[in-house]
């Protein structure tokens, strides 16, 4: 019996679910490489079917090496698939597309560059102009409460603060889907729950459709209003969990019983998938 759901099954559960129009589409995507020791051929995504409707926040967990940030890379015009469809508002990603916005785990933020050059880097590589990159870095600033830092060289910010920096950095590029990758991987626990609430009120300032790449259970259950989570290599969708929460959410939300039913769900989906990593089962 296949590990992945049906595609009838997944249609259903994706498709069905509200009458938004699909922001984000993968269809039959699958993606192949060769293997650096033994030049064999290997699958290590697909095929995978997936849509993500306009302004959702959708977050996928899974073992280590199950695909997640392969996918990220095949939404992002980083990597082309070996078949199947990635779409971006009804167009083939070819690239990086327009109006889609990347942050990674790592440190990105330029360390030459004060925290207000950073911010506005991009924006000056693409020639907007000098009034409205002023505007524009103004109001990420302030949106994620950098102002009296603006002067500020990374070396001399906490974790959490770069962080931010390269968050704000995607925001004013004012992209219509943000990708992040393990954006607060480095952090302690205390420093994730607050950058995730900020991060849900960057989601709810711009409208964007957001995609979450995690290995934190509690992270994809506390900011997302879906959850895939995904099998072994090759990696395929599970289970598509459904959290219930309001658009207003905030860290609070962790100390609600529904919060443990989510994390309880996806760690009984990635246990038996690790398990398999590790070759046994209990």
């Amino acid at each position: 019996m296949s590990r992945a759901l049906p595609l009838s099954d997944l249609v259903r559960m994706q498709a069905a679910r509200r009458p938004e129009p699909v922001h984000v589409e993968l269809a039959q995507v699958t993606r192949r490489f060769t293997h650096p020791a033994t030049g064999e051929p290997f699958q290590a995504l697909g095929p995978i079917d997936l849509a993500l409707v306009k302004g959702e926040f959708f977050s996928i967990v899974g073992p280590s090496g199950c695909g997640k940030s392969t996918l990220l890379d095949l939404l992002s015009g980083l990597g082309k698939p070996s078949s199947g469809r990635v779409l971006f508002e009804g167009k083939p990603v070819n690239g990086v597309p327009e109006g889609v916005g990347v942050v990674f785990q790592e440190n990105a933020a330029f360390p030459w560059l004060c925290v207000r050059d950073n911010i506005a880097f991009g924006l000056r590589r693409a020639g907007v102009e000098a009034a409205e990159v002023q505007r524009r870095v103004d109001y990420a600033l302030g949106f994620m409460g950098l102002r009296d830092f603006a002067k500020a060289y990374p070396a001399q910010l906490s974790g959490g603060m770069r962080q931010r920096v390269c968050i704000a950095r995607t925001l004013v590029t004012q992209p219509r889907l943000i990708l992040l990758d393990e954006p607060f991987g480095a952090l302690d626990q205390q420093t994730r729950l607050l950058m995730g609430d900020e991060l849900l009120k960057l989601w709810r300032e711009t409208g964007a459709t957001v995609l979450l790449i995690t290995h934190a259970l509690d992270e994809a259950a506390m900011l997302s209003g879906r959850v895939g989570v995904m099998s072994t290599r090759p990696g395929l969708f599970i289970d598509f969990v459904d959290t219930g929460w309001p658009a207003d959410r905030d860290s609070r939300v962790v100390s609600t019983p529904r919060f443990g039913e989510i994390t309880a769900r996806l760690w009984e989906k990635l246990r038996v998938e690790t398990l398999k990593i590790m070759g046994g089962a209990h």
